[in-house]
Parts: structure tokens; sequence; C-alpha cells
């Protein structure tokens, strides 16, 4: 890509595609839903999906010890974290009653058909076209059916690269995603990330960081964009309103427009963007030597592009 493409892509005026809303929302009780299921569970809100998730459906093995896998499991809704246009985030607290044994989960739901979604999805979806022609033309005229599948693929596209970045991070010890749980439809249930109490953690633009720490968040950050890169995967909406940072750790999130950068004619291109979001909010805040072209050529050359 010629260096004059690298600029137009650093230098265009966009929205936010995930995540309009700048600041987490605070918990507000939800109103508990009537269920008619005379099977349903004396306390929460509903049983453990976890059985109704196949294999393929549920996060990286080893499962690690804080997630709940018990079928007596019930979950309960403890409020939103946050809105988007596309998905609302939910705290559930997934435990097995009468036991200490429970965990706090992020519920990523996306939204149906009936809401206005995904408005700046065309480049994205880009070779993710499905078997069925039928199916095809109904996304592209975005049918009420059409949308719906796009939402499904959307959740599932956030699912598959959340599972493989949290493997590959595990294999190069570098941690940049939450622990997927499962998916199940248009749900996804990830690791919460914030306090035991339900306090979510701070997203990278709402933080002041000492010039020690912004040089430690920057370096995590390439070396997250790094484990991206040898997957071959890009953010594609990646700004300091998607970044979390939790005790000091870096973790990315909202990922269900990730690009192929290999397949995606885009895919240079929405890199390059990718680093000038978040190497000129580093730049701002005083980080010196931060260079985002000579960063988008080194990770091409890791994702296997010269």
């Amino acid at each position: 890509m010629r260096d004059s493409d690298y600029e137009r892509a650093g230098k265009s005026r966009r929205r936010r595609f995930d995540d309009d809303e700048p600041d987490f929302l605070k918990r507000s009780p939800q109103p508990q839903p009537q269920s008619t299921d005379e099977d349903a569970p004396e306390a929460g809100d509903r049983w453990s999906t976890w059985d109704l998730s196949t294999a393929g459906e549920r996060g990286p093995q080893p499962y690690p010890d804080w997630v709940v896998t018990e079928l007596a499991a019930v979950d309960t809704e403890l409020g939103i974290v946050k809105t988007g246009k596309e998905a609302d985030v939910h705290l559930v607290r997934r435990g097995v009653p009468g036991t200490d044994r429970d965990c706090l989960m992020a519920a990523k739901r996306y939204r149906g058909s009936e809401h206005r979604m995904f408005h700046r999805d065309a480049g994205y979806l880009e070779g993710r076209r499905v078997r069925e022609s039928r199916t095809n033309r109904a996304m592209a005229k975005r049918t009420g059916f059409g949308r719906e599948m796009i939402a499904g693929q959307w959740a599932g596209a956030e699912f598959a690269a959340l599972y493989r970045l949290w493997e590959a991070g595990r294999q190069l010890g570098v941690r940049v995603v939450p622990y997927p749980v499962q998916i199940l439809g248009t749900e996804l249930l990830l690791e919460f990330i914030g306090t035991a109490d339900g306090q979510a953690a701070p997203r990278l633009a709402q933080l002041r960081p000492e010039p020690a720490e912004l040089a430690d968040l920057w370096r995590q950050l390439v070396d997250a964009l790094s484990v991206l890169a040898r997957c071959q995967i890009i953010h594609g909406d990646l700004s300091a309103y998607n970044i979390l940072v939790h005790e000091g750790r870096l973790v990315l999130i909202d990922l269900p427009q990730v690009v192929d950068v290999v397949s995606n004619p885009h895919g240079a291109r929405l890199l390059h963007r990718d680093v000038c979001n978040v190497g000129t909010w580093f730049a701002a805040r005083g980080l010196a030597g931060v260079d985002v072209d000579e960063l988008t050529h080194d990770l091409l050359g890791q994702a296997g592009i010269r």
C-alpha cells in the first residue's frame, strides 16, 4: 500500500463501530423476567446455558478454573454494563445455589432485526459470504432475515476471533482478550474484566497514565497487535474506547468486525487505520517515538504480507 493511502486512512473521520457511548454506564437494576416455565430455577433468572452450547461453541480447553460448568448452576442478571448501537453488554453471575461456586461474566447480546444495526458493515463483510445464495442475497439487500444472518455472523466472528486470540496469546504468554466462555445464538458470554463486586474496568480513553505507565501500556499494546498479526487478524475498529485496563493489564474488546488481513482487500488499510488511531492517542499524551507507519509495516510482515 502506498504511503498516501496510509495517510488518507489515518486522517479520515469516522464513527466508532460498536461503542458509541464513551463511558461505561452505571449498572442499574433490571426487571426480573416472569418465567412461566415450570422447570425454572428457584433462584436466579435462568438455568445455566452451558449445556446448550456445543463443544465448538465453548471456550478453549482447558477451561479456566473460574468457569462454572456445573449443570446445576443458574444465571442471575445483575444489570447493564454498557450499551451500543449493535449490542448491549449485561453483567451475569453464574453460580451453583447453596455453594460458593460462582463467577461473573459479561453477556454481550446482539440486537435483532427490529433495531438499527451494523451501519458500517460492508467493508468488513467482504470475504464472509455463506454458501446459500438466498442468504447472500438477503444479506446484501438487508432484509429482516438478512439482518438476522448478519447479526449471527458478527457474533460468530467475534467468538471465533476471541477463541483464536486466546489460544495464541496463551501459547505466546500474552493475554490480549477476555476469555470467551461460550456462544449461544447471538449471545456471547465472556470473562468479565473488572472487580469482584461487578465494577467494570475503565477504558483506556478514561485514563491519564503517568509516563512510565503510558510506556508500559504502549508496549503491551504492541505485543497484543503482534499476536493479532501472527493470527492474520485485524481488529478493524481499534481505538482507546475498546481497550480496557485492569490492574495494569491491557485487554482488547469488541471484535465483531475483525478482518482477515489476507483475504480482505481492505486489510492493509484497516490495519494502518487501527495503528493510527491508537498511536495518535498515545502520542497526544506525551509518548515519544510512536511511528505508526513503521509499526504498520512491521505488523504486515508478521502477518506474512510484504
